[in-house]
């Protein structure tokens, strides 16, 4: 009984529609017992009736139609993981009976490319929709076979591994959990995330079966899925005609040689995909491309025999998402558009529909420490991407996490959902449960991200006001010659420094 009344609570916001359809039900009456009881019907009491009629039975269906649409939306959100603490047990309302599967329901996302740009996208759209699939390569691009590798025989599965934690519920469990090392000395130099994708591999003796059933035993949401089963070599070809056979290299020749890159191939060139990778892509709704290291981890994805013709013919929204920052070796001075250019060289044209691209406002500070290492921003050349019939979407899509410079999962998730649910009303398409899911979960986060805003403002506006208030503390002179002060105090601290240094250099040279 009480799950019963919870059903007028009032954030339930329902009450609404219950009244209008009881106003509904009150003016189709009145006109049905008026019909009855007159013993005779003037034009006037004719048009009152078909005017309560039309009324009444208007409003029945309008409220019944609101009222469903405010059900399932309660469902989604009282049913939504990744709400903030506290926020989910205001949402939640007893006596419903929710069954997870309407994640299920949620858009198909396809996410080609590797590294931590495919796993940032990843971890952003899973509050969204329960069918992510990540393509990833398998290939240790030249690298060492690790030691685990070479005792269970198995292919390169790092990607793998790594697109599994970030699909996880639990990310840092997960991650600890894959990539433990076992510290007995029989099993020494072995991690767990190998051993158990060996064993499953050898339960289903099929590679392909084995990381479909791991992934549904681990119960993360969405697939992984290997561009191919084939062990594959990352190779360059330089604009010289230089053959570079092995990735780590890539970056060394192409300084040495002053050469670009031209292109990118893989050895054997006649891979197939993996089962799976060409249906995923035919029945996606939305296929994102980066971001990553362009020539080593998106690329070699495309040119798979068969994957680049799919994403070309599929109907579905084709977004790429370029990279913050240059990769020193691979992508010098690249622009938008010169990153657009190598996917359409490799791929074809009709390979992206949409572009998501950083407003490039990124801390000056953070990127002078990338340009020490031989790292810019990527150049925002506009018009000259939008040339090539892409649709530009800037937004800013970096954060600093650490001492990095990232993209943020979120607004690159809530981007491409935002493009699915236009897609999806341009299609007349509001009522399905895609968009209603989608569209729920996009307001909480507009609404989130404007308390965030309105948080921070109101932080500034006290740390302004408290800076005033020291200032008027001061005398007029302190005021007046304060950074000249400051500069005295900085060279004095500096004269002590060098000081002892110089003491410190008379000892060791005594």
């Amino acid at each position: 009984m009480k799950g019963f009344f919870n059903w007028f609570n009032n954030r339930t916001k329902l009450k609404r529609w219950m009244f209008l359809i009881l106003l509904g039900v009150v003016a189709t009456c009145f006109a049905i017992s008026s019909i009855i009881n007159a013993n005779v019907l003037r034009p006037t009491d004719i048009i009152k009736i078909v005017i309560a009629f039309v009324v009444g039975f208007t409003a029945i269906v309008v409220g019944f139609i609101f009222m469903q649409k405010r059900v399932l939306e309660i469902l989604i959100e009282a049913n939504n993981t990744n709400t903030e603490k506290g926020q989910k047990a205001n949402m939640n309302l007893k006596g419903l009976i929710f069954n997870k599967t309407m994640y299920d329901e949620g858009p198909k996302v396809v996410v080609i490319g590797g590294g931590t740009g495919l796993n940032t996208v990843i971890k952003g759209l899973k509050k969204y929709t329960n069918n992510i699939t990540a393509i990833v390569n398998l290939s240790d691009y030249g690298k060492e076979t690790a030691k685990s590798r070479q005792e269970l025989g198995l292919l390169p599965y790092g990607e793998i591994k790594d697109s599994i934690v970030a699909l996880s519920d639990q990310e840092e469990l997960m991650e600890k959990l894959f990539k433990w090392n076992f510290k007995n000395s029989k099993l020494n130099g072995l991690n767990f995330g190998d051993i158990y994708l060996a064993a499953m591999n050898e339960i289903f003796e099929n590679p392909s079966v084995g990381i479909r059933k791991s992934t549904e035993i681990l119960n993360i949401t969405g697939q992984v899925i290997p561009a191919t089963l084939e062990d594959t070599t990352i190779c360059a070809e330089l604009e010289d005609g230089t053959i570079v056979e092995n990735k780590e290299k890539i970056p060394e020749v192409v300084y040495q040689k002053i050469s670009k890159i031209k292109r990118i191939y893989v050895a054997p060139s006649n891979c197939k995909p993996a089962p799976g990778v060409v249906e995923a892509i035919e029945n996606a709704d939305a296929i994102v491309i980066g971001p990553g290291s362009l020539y080593t981890e998106v690329l070699p994805n495309l040119i798979i025999k068969n994957i680049a013709k799919a994403i070309r013919e599929t109907k579905a929204l084709k977004i790429y998402i370029t990279n913050l920052m240059t990769e020193p070796g691979q992508t010098d001075n690249y622009s938008i558009s010169d990153h657009l250019d190598a996917i359409f060289e490799h791929g074809g044209k009709d390979m992206v529909d949409y572009c998501l691209a950083d407003t490039g406002e990124i801390v000056p500070e953070f990127v002078r420490k990338y340009n020490q290492d031989g790292q810019d921003i990527v150049l925002q050349d506009i018009d000259k991407a939008t040339k090539k019939g892409v649709k530009i979407i800037q937004k800013h899509l970096s954060k600093i996490d650490g001492e990095y410079i990232r993209h943020n999962p979120e607004i690159i998730a809530s981007s491409i959902m935002e493009l699915i649910c236009n897609d999806l009303k341009f299609r007349d398409k509001e009522s399905t449960p895609q968009y209603l899911l989608v569209n729920s979960i996009l307001e909480d986060e507009l609404k989130r991200e404007k308390k965030e805003t309105e948080r921070i403002r109101k932080n500034k506006k006290k740390i302004e006001q408290s800076k005033r208030k020291s200032v008027k503390g001061k005398s007029k002179f302190n005021t007046k010659y304060r950074d000249r002060i400051e500069a005295i105090q900085s060279t004095t601290e500096k004269k002590y420094e060098n000081q002892k240094l110089y003491k410190e250099m008379e000892k060791l040279d005594k």
